[in-house]
């Protein structure tokens, strides 16, 4: 701009109105020098943010600017003053007390007691032995490094020796590997330790080498392959399961992925069922073309949650309802909080009502929490609505806050759809929380060394996800599940399912 500008002792104009263009035209160089400044000032804040920055969007507790913004009195009536605020908590959550808690009492107990000795007994005025009335208990938490063993399975053979025939003998029980070595509970531990602590198998094979036993990783990695080739028919009755589903909620993340032209990037994408399909699975792509979850989800027929990406145009196309994320309309304002602090932050406060009355419905049925959106969040989108339209025309529509408020126009009629069903959530974290073990495994474990390994991580990762959703320990279901699986019909598949396992778990244990 700087060599456009005339040098500093050239003549200026006389005529007045030559000298406003001038001035126009230097506004106008300045004014658009300074939003090329401060974009890229944003994308630099946005990329120190990523790099450096915390990963929580969370705002302070307190008032903010912006705390009063509510529907006008044209949308709802005023309350009066004895009338009780619905969005505010009538109660505080207990906070969790300091202090030593009770070790578990299923942990075992090794009692070691220590006693006086027999002088010790003897009271010291008169000498007379003391009575015991009780005892005094301290617990103290220890640890034993785990143990491998040798299972030794004895068959006994038997022959005639008469006519020393054919020689009897029993046959092996069915195991998870055709004529492995590993039973099913180092299996399990093996899949556990990779997919729920996140351990490399070089890590493993370091931790097993302490223990004297020489395991290679390429072992492990072909055990893992085998357990999740004889898991497939039970994950395939999960992916059905999810499939018959009301609500799905779905999100997708990179994975490093090793292939013969060079390192690409894959796909992990989750696809976790409602309330009555309560399972969460995985499928592994090479890429983040639309057909991964085109073809996943072609006979799913209900709401998909999901963020904007254009590869769920043709689910939706097909009949699905697309029901949008309103974190991820929330995050356009948060970056766009660096340039249009003011108007960002009215936003972000009309979001936050939204949530305030999410709140309350969360412990309701969901009859009763349609209800209390149609009663409390429809007002606020309305308001909102109209501020949106307000501000459309005063924006820049390439700034941060232009760019958010085109998001969330493009996406208003999905955001608006959460309200109008109680079995549909306000946003999509369900499916983020879902990815963040494949986010913390990557930096540990790093890649995919194949499209094959991706999918045996997409397997059994979906077991440890069920798993932790319903509160099971992981290890305990694939020790069952993997001595069980070999000799398992199909018609019987169902009971091993993991909310099924739990309960029938929990009805024998009574």
């Amino acid at each position: 701009m700087a060599d456009a500008l005339p040098a500093s002792d050239a003549p200026l104009p006389d005529d007045p109105v030559v000298l406003q263009g001038m001035i126009r035209e230097l506004l106008a160089a300045l004014a658009a020098e300074r939003r090329d400044r401060e974009q890229m000032q944003h994308r630099l804040d946005q990329l120190l943010q990523r790099l450096y920055g915390p990963r929580s969007e969370k705002r302070p507790a307190g008032p903010t600017l912006f705390d009063s913004v509510a529907p006008s009195a044209t949308d709802t009536p005023p309350a009066s003053p004895t009338d009780t605020p619905t969005l505010v908590a009538t109660t505080t959550p207990k906070k969790k007390g300091h202090g030593r808690r009770k070790l578990p009492a299923e942990l075992p107990r090794e009692r070691k007691e220590h006693d006086l000795t027999e002088a010790e007994k003897r009271c010291p005025c008169c000498q007379t032995p003391r009575v015991r009335i009780g005892e005094e208990i301290s617990e103290r938490l220890d640890y034993t490094p785990s143990q491998l063993k040798v299972i030794e399975h004895v068959r006994p053979k038997y022959i005639c020796r008469k006519c020393a025939g054919e020689v009897a003998i029993a046959a092996l029980p069915p195991e998870p590997i055709d004529k492995g070595l590993p039973a099913p509970g180092l299996l399990a531990h093996v899949i556990v330790s990779k997919f729920a602590d996140h351990l490399p198998l070089y890590r493993q094979e370091k931790i097993f080498a302490r223990s004297g036993l020489d395991l290679p990783r390429s072992t492990l990695c072909d055990w893992l392959a085998e357990c999740a080739g004889l898991l497939k028919p039970l994950y395939a009755l999960m992916v059905k399961l999810v499939l018959e589903a009301k609500v799905i909620h779905t999100d997708d993340t990179p994975v490093r992925l090793l292939h013969p032209d060079g390192p690409k990037t894959g796909r992990v994408w989750v696809y976790l069922g409602d309330a009555g399909h309560p399972y969460t699975v995985y499928e592994a792509t090479s890429s983040r073309k639309r057909d991964g979850p085109q073809t996943f989800l072609r006979d799913f027929k209900g709401y998909l949650q999901a963020d904007a990406f254009g590869g769920y145009d043709g689910v939706y196309a097909r009949g699905v309802t697309e029901v949008a994320c309103w974190a991820h309309a929330r995050r356009k304002f948060v970056e766009a909080e660096s340039t249009e602090p003011v108007r960002a932050a009215e936003a972000l406060a009309r979001i936050r009502l939204l949530y305030d009355a999410e709140e309350q419905a969360r412990q309701l049925a969901p009859a009763k929490r349609a209800e209390l959106r149609q009663r409390e969040a429809v007002p606020l989108l309305q308001s909102f609505q109209q501020w949106l339209n307000e501000l459309q025309n005063q924006v820049l529509p390439k700034s941060p806050l232009g760019q958010a408020l085109t998001y969330m126009r493009n996406q208003w009629a999905a955001l608006n759809v959460y309200v109008t069903d109680g079995d549909l959530a306000i946003d999509n974290n369900a499916a983020e929380r879902a990815l963040r073990g494949t986010a913390v495994g990557r930096k540990n474990w790093l890649f995919w060394g194949s499209e094959a390994g991706g999918h045996t991580a997409a397997v059994l990762t979906s077991f440890i996800a069920t798993c932790q959703r319903h509160q099971i320990n992981p290890w305990l279901f694939l020790k069952d599940v993997l001595t069980q699986m070999p000799e398992c019909p199909e018609a019987e598949m169902a009971s091993l399912l993991p909310d099924a396992w739990a309960k029938a778990q929990r009805t024998d244990a009574t």
